[in-house]
């Protein structure tokens, strides 16, 4: 878990950890100090687990960036009359850009499981869940080894720890979505967050099951649950071991530790990485993804498909949380796409509007059918062209297309789609001529980097709204208009 120097395009990284090579047994994790966080929650207790979690200022890995302590005292409000705690580890990875969790789960189960089994003590959980996607094959067998390792053992003390294997719809990774999936749903989010109405909970929850009269997601018998990425829980395992002052020693004061960043799309290779934070996100595009082809430059670049478009002048930013915040975005969960200045980002744009629309699940109108609008529109103007006023109306749908919403989807589509028409306003003038580079390939989940290549899911471009599969692939990722 400590960190040691190894060379990747001349950079120097951590392996807190993501190790060079995968675990492959419970002995070769006890050689890398495996263990030592069970072994100290024991000796010091929770208070003293969750003041040094709070001292290290470790945030989620999933995305949302939440303080860990502050999430995993959230879950012990309420007393005993909320009803029983549950643990989860997000393993459901689906964030266009980004394949970190399934390197981290494939390499090192083990430090996962240590980090879901000390938080579900904290928490006093009897049961806990990996939450993964069924096609997540390696990892699945990875992290059932590692169970039966670790159960035999005798690490887990009677915690039943349980792997669900979910579908590949984008929504199995959004924690409401994933406790539905638990329960034997569809991922399609609740109104209420885990640690107000968490799983098996006796109440109905208001929206997708009809409630009984009266009822409140406050009351007893909520089951307040706890749901942190995997990569989360690992760090949280080292922290527990090593100190907070120990994490602290990569990082920056506001942004500590380390990060698994993933870099894909029109650089040299794609790549993933663990990384102090605060590196320039320019260092990790040279580093993990090898810079850009001979003649090209960059054009702007995504942060998963949450945050605002990084343009050009921003490059140097560093990858925390603050900076990011300072210059309106968000580092997300550290998964890059990169684009060249060949990109026509109206193209960009409407790839990621339509992965939002396709994966929505349709509980929002304001969310489906805004989502559906503006993708209807800019697809017209690709094939098309338009006028001005079809610009103003895509802008209208985005203003009314969180409305109601209960999960990030519909801000994700208003944030992203707006920061890319906006910050690229010769590309948009140029669409409303109908003259277009030819199309990128969509913008979708990534199946795995091998070599150096990103691996992007093939049936994306055939998905429809309803979460079934056409045969044939639409007219807009085939169609070449005509060059500049």
């Amino acid at each position: 878990m400590t960190a040691v120097g190894h060379g990747y395009g001349g950079a120097v990284l951590a392996d807190r950890v993501l190790p060079p090579e995968p675990i492959t047994s419970l002995s070769g994790y006890e050689r890398r100090g495996g263990g030592a966080a069970i072994g100290r929650l024991a000796d010091v207790g929770r208070d003293a687990v969750l003041d040094e979690l709070e001292r290290s200022g470790l945030r989620g890995r999933g995305g949302a960036g939440f303080p860990t302590a502050t999430k995993w005292r959230s879950v012990l409000l309420g007393g005993a009359e909320a009803g029983e705690r549950y643990a989860v580890a997000n393993g459901a990875e689906g964030e266009p850009g980004t394949y970190k969790d399934r390197p981290l789960l494939h390499r090192n189960p083990y430090q996962v499981i240590e980090g879901l089994a000390v938080a579900a003590r904290v928490i006093g959980a009897q049961e806990a869940y990996v939450a993964m996607k069924a096609s997540f094959a390696p990892q699945i067998a990875a992290v059932e080894r590692a169970l039966e390792e670790m159960s035999a053992a005798g690490w887990l003390d009677g915690l039943r720890i349980y792997v669900v294997k979910g579908p590949d719809e984008y929504l199995f990774g959004e924690e409401k979505g994933l406790l539905e999936v638990i329960e034997g749903e569809d991922p399609l989010p609740r109104l209420f967050p885990p640690y107000l109405y968490g799983l098996f909970a006796e109440q109905p929850q208001f929206g997708w099951s009809a409630p009984t009269a009266g009822s409140d997601a406050s009351g007893p018998a909520s089951n307040p649950t706890l749901v942190n990425n995997v990569e989360t829980l690992a760090h949280a395992a080292a922290i527990v071991a090593y100190g907070a002052e120990w994490f602290r020693e990569l990082g920056t004061d506001g942004s500590p530790g380390t990060i698994i960043c993933t870099v894909c799309g029109d650089t040299n290779r794609a790549g993933f990485a663990e990384i102090p934070m605060g590196t320039p996100l320019i260092e990790a595009i040279e580093h993990i993804g090898g810079g850009m082809p001979v003649g090209r430059s960059i054009k702007g670049v995504l942060s998963g498909v949450a945050n605002p478009v990084l343009t050009a002048d921003q490059l140097s930013t560093p990858l925390s949380y603050e900076a990011f915040d300072a210059i309106g975005s968000g580092l997300g969960a550290a998964g890059f796409m990169v684009f060249d200045d060949r990109r026509d980002m109206v193209r960009v744009a409407h790839a990621v509007s339509r992965f939002l629309y396709i994966e929505s699940c349709g509980q929002c109108p304001a969310c489906k059918f805004g989502t559906g609008e503006v993708t209807a529109r800019l697809e017209q103007l690709i094939l098309e062209g338009g006028s001005p006023e079809d610009l103003d109306t895509i802008a209208a749908r985005l203003r009314t297309v969180t409305d109601a919403n209960r999960c990030y989807l519909g801000r994700q589509e208003q944030v992203v789609v707006s920061s890319l028409l906006s910050a690229f306003p010769a590309d948009a003038a140029l669409a409303l001529t109908g003259v277009h580079t030819d199309p990128i390939a969509p913008i979708t989940q990534l199946v795995e980097i091998r070599d150096g290549r990103a691996v992007w899911d093939p049936q994306q471009p055939c998905k429809r709204p309803d979460w079934t599969y056409a045969e044939t692939i639409p007219e807009i990722f085939v169609r070449r208009r005509r060059p500049r």
